[in-house]
């Protein structure tokens, strides 16, 4: 609670709200309408007609919570609002055009009006031209304070736990005299660099324009010498032909940068903060006023809810933290995907629009298919795909390889073996997986030694019983599921070894007795109560490259039809790749190329072995999630060098290399650096990582993202994940051939009706 700040009471009668943007005002209104008698005042340091910016995007979900919490309001915001369902995307010259997007728009100094009559006519005390006292104060003399004074809070201090990440782009906000027909993206390839502009309708005759562009080109083109009016005007240069030679203009613009703005509590004491003061998500997908509206009629729903302001503050934080969060991993892609066009801009036209419109991850293949079927089967055509087939049916050739279909069961580790040897349990998990009908299923990384496992339960291809176990496996699957190729993991497990299973405590090590010797690049244990390894000699990464083209031989003898080599994951080759792991002096340690010497020696040794026809890939871990680890800079030229030895897919992962990572988790959070490695390093890639739809598969792969699409835990929900796939998407074809005694089940069964559920927030009328 802040110095002297009142006790929270039952429901909150006395309120200062500080801002008078669209979230204090609307907070206002709704609290006054809800209980009449409240003293409600709002101060505000500018003018009534002061403000930033021109247009404002909301959402019709954001209109349909205000049509259920005030009627009135909906009403007249419907009097002005801008109405349009198009985006056109200029790319290279070539206009895009994608429909049935459902965009309102109005401008912001209208909407500000017609929340301060909304407030005026309610009772609010709206007081302009001031500024508030201190948090302290009003904390003390009232009994709710609401901070919505926007991205420079004065209130958002260390109670909160603020933490602000400035990003890369430099942008201001600008307006034209006419309206566009259209949401409008276009980009300017200029002898500085890529410069993008925003542009939407937000009145009969007036468009909102952002201008964007990375820091470096802001200042190779000089923005940085010019003021305000040269740099409205060399915008305008820019872009003369998306403007039709109309000028443009600034309203108090200044070129800036997105800060993205969270809080580690967004109450304290009777004090909470709402809208930009709370969190920010960046412009690209327009998410400002609308997460700030939103946040007004949740607080207002959970003030009148629950019995006491305490709990009221911690329902509001409670339901909207992972609405916002969520918006924030959508809007923290767009941002990325705005701050590198140069990566996108090389695609072809239609692949390229698709990718802007996918680019958040909240507009899938699925959504557009039911937005604009014809852009979408257009994009569709452009990738390969025959009529009636989904990208992710489409085949992919791995040297003399051809998989069915593009998707992979990941490599799982199962912890069932017994002396490394594969049994029953194996030949169910993968032969289920197999018959499923995914185009490639991975085995658990298989260990090149009892050393080199990372379980007891582990398996392994050091012995002739293993070798005979797996063939046992590869026969069912190519006698059974014929369209199905299996794929061998090979790894050794390095500092990560000699652990527990993991249902008995992940990574912790074995009890006193059962442990067995470890080795690494460097004598560094991965938690501080693990078992310290011997850092390997060069006599022993003679022997270790043995084990491994050993391994491989057993490999082939055992039929499977690809082999990817475990880079990741902090285990053995991994941990040489690893500024974090990897601590030598010698020429397997220093810089990249030193680090990468081990790992790529081991690839040339398995790939003489391993028979010429066959592909294949590599597993790395893109990101260490940790300061001074594997970036993803680090990531491409990791990549490359593979390639350049002959790898024929890299497999990209990230993290588990230390015990102290950070990894920021979300739908196909790892996706960014497949998609990086594969447009940078010109090597196919298959992508992994929180990819759980279908929907997300064909994204990805019609975006250009990804090759293949490995999944997990969704093979684990659902053995038969692709042939289900097949079957709700209405696609039978060869990219997903049932197997003769399932095709009886082929059809997706029918279901019972589901009722929609009601609006959550209807304050009453």
């Amino acid at each position: 609670m802040l110095p002297g700040a009142r006790a929270t009471t039952t429901h909150p009668h006395r309120i200062a709200i500080t801002g008078a943007g669209p979230g204090g005002l609307y907070t206002a209104a709704l609290l006054k309408r809800l209980d009449p008698t409240r003293d409600i005042t709002v101060y505000e340091r500018n003018a009534p007609d002061d403000t930033f910016g021109f247009g404002v995007v909301l959402s019709d979900e954001t209109l349909g919570g205000i049509e259920h919490a005030d009627p009135e309001v909906h009403e007249t915001l419907q009097h002005h609002l801008v109405h349009w369902d198009r985006i056109h995307m200029v790319h290279r010259g070539i206009r895009q055009t994608s429909g049935g997007h459902g965009f309102a728009a109005l401008g912001r100094h209208r909407l500000l009006k017609i929340l301060q009559n909304r407030c005026a006519a309610l009772g609010v005390h709206l007081r302009f031209r001031t500024e508030a006292p201190p948090p302290a104060e009003l904390s003390r003399t009232h009994d709710l304070v609401v901070a919505a004074d926007g991205l420079h809070s004065t209130t958002r201090t260390a109670p909160f736990g603020p933490r602000i990440t400035a990003h890369r782009c430099r942008y201001i906000w600008l307006a034209t005299d006419f309206a566009f027909d259209a949401f409008r993206f276009e980009f300017a390839e200029t002898e500085h660099g890529v410069m993008q502009l925003h542009g939407y309708p937000y009145a009969p005759d007036a468009s909102t324009v952002i201008v964007e562009m990375r820091d470096e080109v802001w200042r190779a083109a000089g923005f940085h010498t010019l003021d305000v009016t040269e740099s409205t005007a060399h915008c305008a240069k820019v872009f003369t032909g998306a403007l039709g030679a109309r000028p443009l203009r600034s309203n108090n613009s200044a070129w800036t940068t997105f800060r993205t703005v969270v809080n580690d509590r967004w109450s304290h004491g009777n004090v909470v903060l709402l809208g930009d003061a709370a969190h920010t998500a960046h412009f690209s997908i327009g998410s400002g006023t609308k997460l700030a509206v939103e946040d007004a009629l949740a607080l207002a729903a959970c003030l009148e809810e629950q019995d006491t302001l305490d709990e009221a503050l911690t329902a509001y934080e409670a339901e909207r933290r992972p609405v916002v969060a969520s918006v924030q991993r959508a809007a923290r892609a767009s941002l990325e995907w705005f701050e590198n066009p140069a990566r996108h801009l090389g695609r072809p036209p239609r692949q390229f629009a698709f990718d802007l419109l996918t680019r958040s991850r909240r507009v899938t293949h699925a959504n557009l298919r039911l937005r604009d079927p014809r852009f979408t089967e257009s994009v569709e055509r452009e990738f390969g795909c025959p009529p009636g087939t989904p990208p992710m049916f489409t085949p992919f050739r791995l040297r003399g390889l051809t998989l069915r279909n593009r998707v992979v069961v990941s490599p799982m580790d199962l912890y069932s073996a017994v002396d490394g040897v594969p049994g029953d349990f194996h030949l169910v998990h993968l032969g289920a997986r197999a018959l499923g009908g995914a185009g490639l299923v991975m085995t658990e990384m298989v260990c090149v030694s009892p050393e080199g496992r990372i379980t007891p339960g582990c398996t392994g291809l050091y012995t002739p019983r293993q070798t005979r176990a797996w063939r046992r496996i590869t026969d069912f699957a190519h006698a059974q599921a014929p369209g199905t190729a299996l794929g061998v993991q090979l790894g050794h497990s390095g500092r990560k070894g000699s652990t527990r299973l993991m249902w008995e405590g992940m990574d912790e090590p074995l009890p006193a007795g059962a442990n067995w010797p470890l080795v690494a690049a460097s004598a560094l244990p991965y938690r501080p109560h693990s078992q310290v390894p011997r850092a390997l000699t060069r006599a022993q990464l003679t022997d270790v490259r043995e084990q491994f083209t050993a391994a491989t031989a057993r490999a082939a003898r055992a039929g499977f039809d690809l082999l990817e080599l475990h880079c990741a994951h902090g285990y053995l080759l991994s941990g040489f790749l690893s500024p974090l792991t990897n601590h030598r002096t010698d020429a397997y340690g220093g810089t990249l190329a030193g680090r990468l010497r081990f790992p790529l020696e081991v690839f040339d040794a398995v790939r003489a072995v391993w028979p010429a026809e066959r592909p294949m890939t590599v597993r790395i871990s893109a990101t260490d999630w940790a300061e001074g680890g594997t970036s993803a800079d680090d990531a491409v030229e990791i990549a490359r060098a593979f390639a350049a030895h002959g790898a024929d897919a890299i497999d990209v992962s990230t993290g588990q290399v230390t015990a102290d990572e950070r990894p920021e988790f979300g739908r196909s959070y790892q996706t960014p650096y497949a998609e990086r490695v594969r447009h940078e390093a010109r090597v196919p890639v298959i992508a992994v990582g929180a990819i759980s739809s279908w929907d997300d598969v064909n994204s990805l792969l019609l975006a250009g993202r990804a090759d293949l699409c490995a999944l997990a835990r969704p093979h684990l929900y659902d053995p038969h994940w692709t042939l289900h796939a097949a079957a709700e998407q209405g696609y039978a074809g060869p990219g997903a051939d049932w197997p003769a005694p399932y095709r009886a089940g082929s059809r997706r069964p029918p279901t019972g009706r589901t009722d929609a559920p009601r609006p959550r927030l209807t304050l009453g009328r």
